[in-house]
């Protein structure tokens, strides 16, 4: 479900024109809906309010500060993997008491500024990260709450890179060493073992996984609280997927019920750290055709958005749908085209024999269920600026992200001491 919508044949958002916003700001552009982001939030919530869980946004599925705020002002907490994606989460709002910080690779630095923040937990995914952490908790006279990873061996059949629960993972603790681990944390000075937790991939579309994995973790959680470990919180992810097409996908309420058999009589208090589901199908990639090219085997639709802009289709092979902003007419032709961007790489191609009606320059296309890592994955390969990103609010629109220029990009590099820059007066004349 979402509020991208065709509204007396325009592509609206909400109650807002894509086209208007075309107009306006330009393309490429990212647009989000802030009901969708609402509703699916709500959604989420409500399948679980038996257990009454915090509810930590994965702040790396779309880290846009007014998507994060908008969650914040629902209740969200955020889980994030980054002392930049802390930042984010506390200028959005979110309080520190709702943030749980991840991440394999935690630095020093990134371990101080969460325990300078007053997080609610670290989830500590290695014993060389529990001895750092140990020392930088030591430094600042506190004790750090920390919930260690489980690396739980299950499959989630899902896509090579984004799975994170297999032994060959680089995720977690292996769930085998878990008792271990534990015994050596609880006899560190300025650690205080609060908690357990999971999370075995992304795009998750198969419940049992889900399942294997929790059941684990309940076995677990018996275990080490008969080792003598005050296990209080058990924290067990996100990774819950969605449709990006006609595929049916388990909803909010069938993992819910998952989660509720597998943790039955558990008495932990429940943490969850969904992203994609509440945010993937809330935004679009707008993007304008700048050529029509007949090739010798296919046509080409040449749009002014590139792989830089939304990385998912060649990184992961990912399929979008992509519709024409302007509604065809009832009984319109369509063919049979390529939707290709002007990267020079064979992979900036959005979609393959995609049926469109007959496009031309200046067309407009949306590239439908890009609110997650869509914007919060792009690059400027090629020179390419990073484009504007928009939050729409019923018939209304904001501008949440600039359009960066290349002057901004260049005016970030600099010459060394052994190089000359070049004289404005060459450069302007090309010599």
């Amino acid at each position: 479900m979402d509020h991208f919508q065709y509204r007396d044949g325009r592509l609206c958002a909400e109650a807002v024109p894509l086209a208007r916003i075309a107009e306006e700001v330009g393309t490429p552009f990212y647009c989000y809906a802030t009901a969708t982001i609402e509703h699916h939030y709500r959604v989420f919530a409500d399948a679980f309010a038996g257990l009454d869980p915090t509810i930590c946004y994965a702040v790396k599925a779309n880290s846009n500060i007014a998507v994060i705020g908008t969650l914040a002002r629902l209740g969200a907490g955020a889980d994030v993997v980054s002392a930049g994606e802390l930042k984010r989460a506390l200028a959005a709002g979110v309080a520190p008491g709702r943030i749980v910080f991840s991440g394999v690779g935690k630095t020093a630095d990134e371990m101080a500024a969460a325990l300078k923040a007053g997080v609610l937990q670290i989830n500590v995914e290695s014993e060389p990260e529990l001895d750092v952490l140990g020392q930088v908790a030591g430094s600042l006279g506190v004790d750090a709450p920390v919930a260690i990873r489980i690396n739980p061996d299950v499959d989630a059949n899902t896509h090579e890179k984004i799975t994170t629960g297999k032994s060959e993972n680089k995720f977690g603790v292996e769930w085998t060493r878990a008792r271990a681990v534990y015994s050596r944390a609880a006899a560190m000075p300025a650690i205080s073992v609060v908690g357990v937790a999971v999370h075995i991939g992304s795009q998750v579309t198969d419940l049992a996984p889900f399942r294997d994995a929790y059941v684990r973790m309940r076995d677990l959680v018996a275990m080490l609280r008969a080792d003598g470990h005050p296990i209080e919180r058990l924290d067990l992810g996100g990774g819950l997927g969605i449709p990006y097409g006609d595929e049916v996908t388990p909803t909010p309420e069938e993992y819910a019920a998952t989660v509720k058999s597998a943790i039955a009589d558990l008495d932990c208090h429940i943490i969850l750290e969904p992203g994609r589901v509440i945010v993937g199908n809330a935004g679009v990639l707008v993007t304008r055709v700048v050529h029509v090219k007949e090739g010798a085997m296919r046509t080409f639709v040449i749009v002014d958005a590139a792989m830089n802009d939304l990385l998912r289709p060649a990184l992961y092979n990912a399929t979008h749908a992509i519709v024409p902003v302007t509604e065809a007419a009832a009984g319109t032709e369509l063919m049979e085209v390529d939707v290709v961007g002007p990267v020079c790489e064979t992979a900036d191609t959005f979609g393959t024999g995609r049926l469109l009606p007959a496009m031309k320059p200046g067309d407009l296309l949306a590239v439908r269920t890009a609110g997650a890592y869509g914007a919060v994955m792009a690059s400027t390969y090629n020179a390419r600026p990073l484009v504007p990103e928009t939050l729409v609010r019923d018939a209304t629109y904001a501008v949440v992200r600039e359009r960066m220029s290349v002057d901004d990009m260049v005016a970030l590099e600099s010459f060394p001491p052994w190089l000359a820059a070049p004289d404005k007066a060459a450069r302007e004349a090309g010599g």
